[in-house]
C-alpha cells in the first residue's frame, strides 16, 4: 500500500478550498500553511492565461527530512504517509532545508516542525484527507497508488503527469496533470511580499519568538495606518533574528522588497525578462526567510576555531617541532571555550531548545545533527581527558589521548558539511569540495589564534616560522578552493544563482571586501613581512574573513526560493 496525490490542474478553480479544509482539519495558525494554491498568470492583455498549482507536501519515497531529523520527529508509514510526531521534535529546521518543495514549516503555537500529513488519523478510518473531500471540482485525488482498482492507480495508468523537481530523486508521491512548468518550477517566476490578496514579508512559522516583543515595542497608531495599507513606504523590518533589521522583511518607498533582499537587488531588466515577462506571480504563500541565519553562522566559525586551536599544536609536534606546554594548555583551553560557545549557539538556534538533549538521547542515526551532536561531545570529553591526563603528569597517556582528540577535531570540523549535504533542498550546498572548505577554515582558525598568541608569548623563532608558514600556506589553498567553487560551473540554476548572490548580489561585500581582502589577501602579504605584530595582525584578518565567508555561504543559498 503506498499512497499519493494527483493534482488535475485540467479541474482545479484555484478557489482555496482545500487551503481553508487544511486549516480548519488541522487549526493550523495564519502565518503558515500545509498546503496552498500557487497562481501563476502568462502572456499579455488580451491572451493572458492563469495557472493553479496545490503545493504540500511530496510525501516521498526517499524523503530527505525524515532521513535528516535527529530526533525520528518525521517518519515514512508503512503506507507510504511522511507523517510527524511534535512531541519529539526539537526545532532544529533541519526537515525544512531538506525539503526541496519548501513543505513543512515551524508551527508558531507549538514551536515544532509541522507539515500536510496526507489527514493520516482520517486515512486510518477509512476517509479521504479533508482537501480531497472539500474540492469542489474533484481536482484532488488521493489513494492507494498500488491498488490498480483505485482511480489514483487508473488515472496515473493512462495520464501523462509530472512531478516537481524530479532531478532531487526524492520519488515524489504527489502528481500534477497538466502540470505548468512555470508554476512548478520556482525560478521561472520571481518572488514578491506583495500578492493579490496578500501582503506579508515572510510566514510567521520561526519568527513566531519575536512576535509579542515586536507587538509590545510597535507604535499602536503606526500599527492601524499599516493595516490600513498607509504608510507603505516605511520599513517594517522583518529581520531574521527578529531585531527589525532592514535586511528582513518590509518594504521600501518604490515597492520594492527588503524581505530576504531578493526582489529589491532585481534590476527593472531582470524583472522584465523573457521568463517574468510570459510569466508572473500573482498569489503565492508568503516565504519563510533564512532559516539557518547568524546563529548557524556563528556556529560553524566557533566550531572550526575550537577544532583548529587543538589541532595546529598536536600536528606541530607530529612533524617534530617542540612544543612549548604552555602553547598546548593555549591551545586547549581555547578548543574548550569555543566548544561550549559552538553548544550554547546550536541550542540558541532551536525553536524547542529544552528538547536538546533529544539529539543524544533519541537518535535517529542517519542524520548529521546528531552524529555531529557526538562528535562534539566526545571532542569535549577528550579535550577533558588530555587536560587531566597532562594535569597529572601521565605524558604517555596524554599522548593516546591526542591523537584520538585530534581525530575527532577533524570530524568536528568537517561534520557540517555532510550536514549540508543532507538538505537536499539548497543546492549551493552539496557542492564536494565543501570538506575541504572546512577543513581549511580549522586549520585557518587555529593558525589565527596561536598568530595572536604571539602578541602575549615569546615561543621562539621556530614556532613563530611553523605559525606564519602554516597560515600562508592555509590561505593559499583556501583561496584556491573559494576559486574553485566560484569559477566551476554549477549544474542547477539555484546553485548558479547562489554564486551570482555572492559574487556580484547583496553578498558581494561581505564576499569581496570582509572575505577575501581582509580575510585572505591582507593576511598572506601581512604574514609574508613577517614580524610577530604583522603575523598578529593576519590572524586577526583570517578570524574576521572566516567570518563573513561562513555566512555568506550559509545565508545565500536560502535566498532561493523553493516553491
Amino acid at each position: 500500500m503506498q499512497y499519493g496525490f494527483i493534482i488535475d490542474n485540467r479541474k482545479c478553480i484555484g478557489c482555496h478550498a482545500c487551503t481553508v479544509a487544511c486549516k480548519a482539519e488541522h487549526e493550523v495558525p495564519l502565518g503558515v500553511n500545509r498546503t496552498w494554491v500557487k497562481y501563476i498568470e502568462k502572456g499579455t492583455y488580451p491572451n493572458t492565461a492563469r495557472h493553479f498549482s496545490v503545493m504540500r507536501c511530496n510525501h516521498c519515497e526517499d524523503a530527505p527530512c525524515v532521513e535528516i531529523c535527529p530526533v525520528t520527529a518525521l517518519y515514512t508509514r508503512k503506507d507510504g504517509i511522511v507523517d510527524f510526531d511534535p512531541r519529539r521534535c526539537i526545532g532544529c529546521k533541519g526537515c525544512m532545508q531538506a525539503c526541496p518543495y519548501d513543505a513543512l514549516y515551524i508551527d508558531p503555537d507549538t514551536h515544532t516542525a509541522a507539515k500536510c500529513n496526507y489527514c493520516a488519523h482520517r486515512v486510518d478510518i477509512g476517509l479521504e484527507p479533508a482537501c480531497v473531500n472539500v474540492c469542489p471540482e474533484h481536482a484532488i485525488i488521493s489513494g492507494d497508488m498500488d491498488d490498480g482498482s483505485t482511480e489514483i492507480a487508473q488515472l496515473l495508468a493512462k495520464e501523462q503527469v509530472t512531478v516537481r523537481k524530479v532531478e532531487k530523486d526524492t520519488k515524489p508521491r504527489l502528481y500534477y496533470i497538466d502540470g505548468d512548468e512555470a508554476s512548478l518550477t520556482p525560478g521561472e517566476t520571481a518572488t514578491s511580499d506583495n500578492y493579490m490578496w496578500s501582503s506579508q514579508s515572510d510566514g510567521v512559522g520561526h519568527f513566531a519568538r519575536y512576535i509579542e516583543e515586536r507587538t509590545a515595542s510597535a507604535d499602536p497608531e503606526d500599527m492601524i495606518r499599516q493595516l490600513g495599507g498607509e504608510g507603505q513606504d516605511r520599513q517594517i523590518g522583518d529581520g531574521e533574528d527578529g531585531g527589525g533589521q532592514t535586511g528582513g522583511g518590509g518594504k521600501t518607498a518604490a515597492g520594492g522588497q527588503t524581505g530576504t533582499g531578493r526582489a529589491a537587488e532585481k534590476t527593472g531588466n531582470e524583472r522584465g525578462n523573457g521568463k517574468d515577462a510570459a510569466a508572473r506571480r500573482v498569489y503565492d504563500a508568503p516565504e519563510k526567510g533564512v532559516l539557518w541565519g547568524n546563529d548557524v553562522a556563528a556556529y560553524v566559525w566557533t566550531k572550526a576555531i575550537s577544532a583548529g586551536a587543538f589541532l595546529l599544536p598536536f600536528a606541530a609536534s607530529v612533524f617534530g617541532y617542540a612544543v612549548d606546554p604552555v602553547l598546548a594548555w593555549v591551545g586547549c583551553t581555547v578548543a574548550l571555550t569555543f566548544l561550549l560557545a559552538t553548544t550554547i549557539l546550536l541550542v540558541s538556534d532551536l525553536t524547542q531548545p529544552k528538547r536538546f538533549l533529544y539529539v543524544l538521547l533519541r537518535p535517529q542515526w542517519k542524520s548529521w545533527l546528531v552524529l555531529g551532536g557526538y562528535a562534539l561531545t566526545l571532542y569535549g570529553l577528550g579535550l577533558t581527558l588530555w587536560a587531566a591526563a597532562m594535569w597529572t603528569g601521565r605524558t604517555g597517556a596524554a599522548e593516546i589521548i591526542g591523537w584520538i582528540t585530534a581525530a575527532l577535531a577533524v570530524v568536528t570540523a568537517v561534520y557540517t558539511a555532510f550536514l549540508f549535504a543532507q538538505a537536499k533542498g539548497r543546492d549551493f550546498w552539496q557542492s564536494p569540495t565543501l570538506v575541504l572548505h572546512m577543513l581549511l577554515h580549522a586549520v585557518l582558525a587555529g593558525a589565527a589564534v596561536f598568530a595572536l598568541v604571539l602578541l602575549f608569548s615569546a615561543p621562539g623563532e621556530a614556532w613563530t616560522a611553523f605559525v606564519r608558514s602554516v597560515l600562508i600556506v592555509a590561505i593559499v589553498l583556501n583561496l584556491l578552493v573559494i576559486a574553485s567553487e566560484m569559477l566551476t560551473p554549477h549544474p542547477t540554476a539555484d546553485a548558479r544563482k547562489a554564486v551570482q548572490a555572492i559574487v556580484r548580489g547583496r553578498y558581494r561585500g561581505y564576499f569581496w571586501y570582509l572575505g577575501i581582502a581582509i580575510g585572505n589577501v591582507a593576511p598572506v602579504v601581512l604574514a609574508w613581512i613577517g614580524g610577530e605584530a604583522m603575523l598578529a595582525a593576519a590572524g586577526a584578518g583570517v578570524l574576521i574573513g572566516l567570518y563573513a565567508t561562513e555566512y555568506v555561504w550559509v545565508r545565500a543559498p536560502q535566498d532561493i526560493p523553493l516553491s
